[in-house]
């Protein structure tokens, strides 16, 4: 997340993406509709939040003005980071929500998305925020993959830091973090961050999606795209359901406790 592209990497970067997430059909059936009906999250509403957008590229006067993230003024959005391979972060977040949203849905939940294709641009970071807080969302994710120095590995769970607005779910979003952080490292074989935070876990002040957040909500640094070893998991179908899988379990946990 941290790390953008320029016009001309993304124009490379973007030709080498893969196609985008295809349609679960095998959920779309009678015994799927009653387990969802009777699942743990059936009257819960969970937020997802997909990081950047594939064509955010395409339209920088957009994308660099200028918004309130709650503490100071910060760019509308940004392109996101890419793999050596020219695999974007915009796809791998879309690809994981998608796996997520279904997963979820399968265990009863209302899911409400902050984007729903990664053919567009935006929405702006606080129109993102303001989609999940006025759905009134019981616990939210934001889904990202860093661009960190190439020799760093691994995923980081940043969790917001007390201001006005997101002073009431400052400690529900560190619990939801800490079964998270748990989730993730029994689901998956991404280890913790070795270049960022502490053990797993980071505190975050300038982000308007933990900023403006009216409900429990992290974010999550899936691993590091800039390093070839997290790189090759990212990239996979099996890392990324797995991680969805990790996400979904965690959330269950979180609200049923």
């Amino acid at each position: 997340m941290l790390r953008t592209l320029t016009i001309g990497a993304l124009l490379t970067a973007c030709s080498a993406t893969a196609a985008p997430v295809a349609q679960h059909d095998a959920r779309a059936t009678a015994t799927h509709s009653a387990t969802a009906a009777s699942g743990p999250l059936v009257g819960r509403v969970i937020g997802i939040d997909p990081g950047h957008n594939g064509r955010n590229y395409t339209d920088p006067s957009y994308i660099d003005h200028q918004v309130w993230n709650g503490r100071e003024n910060e760019d509308c959005d940004t392109t996101g980071t890419a793999t050596d391979g020219g695999y974007t972060e915009a796809l791998f977040n879309f690809r994981v929500a998608t796996f997520l949203a279904a997963d979820l849905r399968a265990d009863g939940a209302q899911v409400v998305m902050t984007r729903h294709t990664n053919n567009g641009v935006g929405p702006c970071i606080t129109r993102r925020a303001h989609i999940i807080n006025a759905a009134h969302a019981d616990v939210a994710i934001d889904i990202h993959a860093d661009g960190g120095p190439a020799s760093g590995r691994g995923f980081t769970v940043l969790e917001p830091v007390r201001d006005r607005v997101n002073s009431a779910i400052v400690k529900p979003s560190a619990a939801f973090g800490r079964v998270l952080r748990r989730e993730i490292l029994a689901m998956t074989r991404m280890p913790v961050s070795t270049y960022d935070g502490i053990n797993g876990i980071t505190h975050r002040d300038d982000l308007a999606g933990l900023n403006l957040a009216t409900e429990p909500k992290v974010l999550v640094e899936a691993g590091n795209m800039r390093n070839a070893q997290d790189a090759r998991m990212l990239v996979s179908t099996v890392f990324q359901r797995r991680l969805a899988a990790a996400f979904a379990a965690a959330i269950v946990d979180y609200l049923r406790s």
